[in-house]
């Protein structure tokens, strides 16, 4: 058996099963007091979901992946920071090592999906699945994974589609993740057009990432790209149309944003010099 190691365990999330799963109960307890409330949101079969450390973007991730039909046969994580002219990238181990224990690879769908996208093989050390596959191990203990990354073109969005006809085509039942982060300000990643502090925080909250969130709610992909490339409101624009190309074709034509937030508000720096910001989004 070939297993996929973790690079991020133990300072990105939790290397313990006991610490994440403690990290987790708390947000799916949360979710399960709102199901008190008879305004609840219903469970959704596709999402996305920031990637960035636990300590920074772990709630509003967990907020999204416990709002997850957890009726699945496999959980599809689809990734990005891959540029417009990269091709797909589908991890073909046989498992990926979580805290807890081995989740197993999808080889079937992974080989049926890989062959219609010309996809290769994701050999590269990145972010953007490895830190939501503990979060689906926890919510989905029996299920299967399907580790894909994106690239950031419209593409993206006909290869979500594909992705569902497929696993139709296989009997799948899936779940889906699209895994981004919104706006990356600040020195620290050279974008600062509106300067520095409160006033830019505020841009990027209202404006900037605003602009990018109502694109995908809109369930408009060009847009969304466009945003993306333009504006630099996200980093894996290609996940993102990804995830609403499997909407779609689910019939999950409705979006919406469950949770919001910053760096800045994890640190509560009200004038940062450098944030990055998150948001939580599921299709019904």
């Amino acid at each position: 058996m070939i297993i996929r190691e973790p690079i991020l365990a133990g300072a990105w999330y939790p290397d313990q099963a006991a610490k994440t799963q403690e990290f987790l109960l708390n947000i799916d307890s949360n979710k399960e007091n709102s199901d008190k409330n008879p305004n609840k949101t219903a469970f959704s079969r596709v999402v996305i979901a920031p990637h960035a450390g636990w300590y920074y973007s772990g709630r509003i991730a967990g907020i999204s992946v416990s709002n997850l039909d957890r009726n699945a046969d496999t959980v599809v994580i689809i990734g990005g920071h891959l540029s417009a002219g990269s091709p797909f990238l589908f991890a073909d181990e046989d498992a990926v090592r979580t805290p807890f224990g081995l989740m197993h690879i999808d080889n079937e769908l992974m080989a049926h999906i890989g062959n219609k996208l010309d996809a290769r093989s994701d050999k590269f050390d990145d972010n953007t699945v490895e830190i939501l596959v503990p979060m689906a191990h926890y919510f989905f203990p029996t299920s299967r994974l399907l580790w894909s990354r994106f690239p950031a073109n419209s593409s993206s969005y006909e290869a979500g589609k594909t992705l569902v006809k497929t696993a139709r085509e296989l009997g799948r039942n899936l779940v889906v993740i699209g895994s981004a982060d919104l706006t990356h300000y600040g020195n620290n990643y050279g974008f600062s057009p509106k300067g520095r502090g409160k006033a830019a925080l505020d841009w990027v909250k209202n404006t900037n990432d605003a602009a990018f969130i109502n694109a995908v709610i809109q369930n408009d992909p060009e847009k969304a790209l466009r945003c993306a490339k333009e504006d630099q409101s996200s980093c894996s624009a290609g996940a993102v149309l990804g995830a609403m190309g499997c909407a779609e074709e689910l019939g999950c034509f409705k979006a919406q944003l469950l949770e919001y937030g910053t760096s800045a508000d994890v640190k509560h720096d009200e004038a940062p010099d450098s944030f990055v910001s998150y948001a939580s989004i599921l299709f019904l």
